[in-house]
């Protein structure tokens, strides 16, 4: 299952890992990344990760919810 938006909802996927935040970086943290994620209970393979984290809005979005 590749991660196109037409195939997924964004609010199933949970379990979110974030890794790579470099304070010196704010406000960008263009290197962090999700590390591990779950959809809709099933947990995301390599593939689909680096699918996701393609998604620079949808990954800056989740290093802003878990830094605050």
């Amino acid at each position: 299952m590749l991660l196109t938006e037409e195939k997924i909802d964004r609010y199933k996927i949970t379990d979110i890992s974030i890794n790579g935040i470099d304070y010196s970086d704010y406000p960008d943290f263009c290197d962090a990344y999700i590390e591990e994620a779950t959809y809709n209970g099933i947990p995301l393979n390599e593939d689909q990760l680096d699918e996701l984290n393609e998604d620079r809005d949808f990954v800056y979005d989740k290093v802003m919810n878990f830094l605050f």
